[in-house]
């Protein structure tokens, strides 16, 4: 069973302005920048009536053009996963995702995953969240026989692709050793994102050439996971893989939104974080969703407060602070998902990942004194995974330390959080802190379906489609344009040469 403190929370109090007994120039700062109380108590039935859309839409099967495309999948999916593990268990989704991934950490030590957006923020993100920090470093007794996982795919960046492949060809000589070997997870739903695509054919080029290029041990350490219908799947299948050997994203299930499908889960999984608990967190917080009040309702307001700092305060700055550097990718996962599926028509927040303490020394000033445009919402964890690293008294005291003797960073760390939201507070500027007990499998789970709930949640309310990103087909017919129009030659003297032909 779910205990009550296992639940995530957004306290927003201090974007709110507090009806003033008198004028003050704080008062009259904070009526213009933040959200009236007023105004956020009319709100709250908008919301609900949104939620009812959002809710409605999961059961359209034939969504009208207006609607379209409708990738409502993601809210389901978590608890549809979990139902049918337990009816078919070894045989469901999840048990093939967690058969696939024994096979991964039994045959190999090291592990690419290659993606870019969702497929490769989603699943770094779980992997920063959740695992050792120097996981990759740790020797394989400590990381438990854990793959090292490294990610690839996302750019078109050719010496650090170089660097990963000098470092496999000099630690992964002996393919008889399986602490020697390397395997491959390639995610694509589409399968012609072109980062994904030319970095998967390099990279298998040289899996095949550790391997052999005939070798049976190539389809065991080369997982796909595509769309139903794509260019990855008609590939595979050229290559001889059978159709329960490649995992699938669902058609209902966009790429920004596919955290929870075997794009997060596989890779997950093959690090042995629990998938099950995840999924049960995601499921959670559905639930909270679509049945909980607004005032019990982290969905709802973390979409409505927002919404209304955006649209009516102008706050079109969004920075997500988070107050531990293993929630990092989670910000850029966050920035990345808000930027796909609300940056239309003219129109969408701005987001920005900061890092506490660490980036209040580089945007703190701007944050405190800058241009009103920016609402902070902290993402914070309450309670530690390690014993504290204490201040602790030392002989000689001219760094004036020894009065915080009996401290560990953990109170560092609650201060800085206190004292910079005291600052924004006492100069109008909105912040809202997302609270988290722990950094767990579950309350992972909760915040990343929160956040893509309330994502799709504010979209509705801008009239925005979060589902789609059309603004991107034009960069990527340009690159192919500019690329087709290039003499199919390597850049540099050979086609210089060419081009003076």
């Amino acid at each position: 069973m779910q205990l009550p403190d296992e639940n995530i929370e957004y306290n927003y109090q201090r974007a709110l302005a507090q009806p003033a007994e008198a004028w003050t120039p704080l008062a009259e700062l904070q009526g213009q920048h933040l959200i009236s109380t007023d105004r956020f108590d009319a709100f709250k039935k908008a919301a609900m009536d949104v939620r009812g859309v959002v809710g409605a839409e999961r059961e359209l099967l034939n969504p009208p053009a207006k609607l379209r495309p409708l990738q409502s999948g993601f809210i389901d999916l978590p608890q549809k996963l979990l139902d049918q593990f337990k009816r078919k268990q070894d045989a469901s989704e999840v048990g093939k995702i967690i058969r696939i991934s024994n096979r991964l950490r039994e045959d190999v030590d090291r592990i690419v995953v290659l993606g870019t957006g969702g497929s490769y923020l989603g699943p770094r993100a779980l992997i920063d969240a959740l695992c050792h920090s120097y996981h990759n470093e740790m020797p394989a007794k400590l990381r438990m026989g854990k793959p090292r996982m490294y990610f690839e795919g996302n750019n078109h960046d050719n010496d650090p692709l170089q660097d990963l492949f000098e470092l496999l060809e000099n630690t992964c000589v002996d393919p008889d050793l399986t602490d020697e070997r390397w395997g491959i997870i390639v995610a694509s739903k589409s399968g012609d994102t072109l980062e994904t695509a030319a970095t998967y054919r390099a990279v298998r080029t040289e899996a095949a050439k550790f391997y052999g290029p005939k070798s049976p041990m190539l389809k065991r350490v080369i997982v796909p996971i595509t769309g139903a219908k794509s260019k990855l799947r008609d590939l595979c299948r050229a290559e001889g893989y059978a159709d329960e050997d490649v995992l699938s994203i669902p058609e209902e299930v966009g790429g920004r939104y596919s955290v929870f499908t075997p794009v997060g889960l596989l890779p997950a999984a093959t690090v042995g974080l629990d998938i099950r608990a995840m999924l049960l967190g995601a499921a959670t917080m559905t639930r909270r969703f679509l049945e909980e009040p607004f005032d019990r309702n982290p969905v709802l307001q973390f979409a409505a407060v927002n919404y209304l700092l955006t649209e009516e305060q102008k706050k079109h700055t969004r920075v997500t602070t988070v107050w531990t550097r293993k929630l990092e990718a989670v910000g850029w996962w966050y920035d990345h998902l808000l930027s796909e599926s609300l940056g239309k028509t003219g129109r969408g927040p701005t987001p920005v990942t900061m890092v506490a303490s660490r980036d209040l020394h580089t945007r703190g000033q701007q944050h405190q004194d800058g241009a009103r445009d920016k609402m902070v919402n902290n993402l914070v964890v309450r309670t530690v995974a390690h014993p504290a690293v204490m201040v602790g008294m030392a002989d000689r005291n001219e760094d004036d330390l020894n009065q915080f003797s009996r401290k560990g960073l953990p109170d560092l760390m609650e201060s800085a959080h206190k004292g910079v939201t005291d600052a924004y507070a006492e100069a109008a500027r909105p912040t809202a802190d997302v609270l988290l007990p722990a950094l767990t499998e579950h309350t992972i789970g909760q915040l990343m379906q929160m956040l893509m709930l309330a994502t799709v949640v504010e979209g509705r309310m801008m009239g925005v489609n979060p589902y789609g990103q059309p603004g991107v087909e034009a960069y990527k017919s340009n690159l192919t344009r500019h690329l087709k129009a290039t003499p199919n030659l390597p850049k540099g003297e050979v086609r210089d040469a060419a081009k003076g032909a």
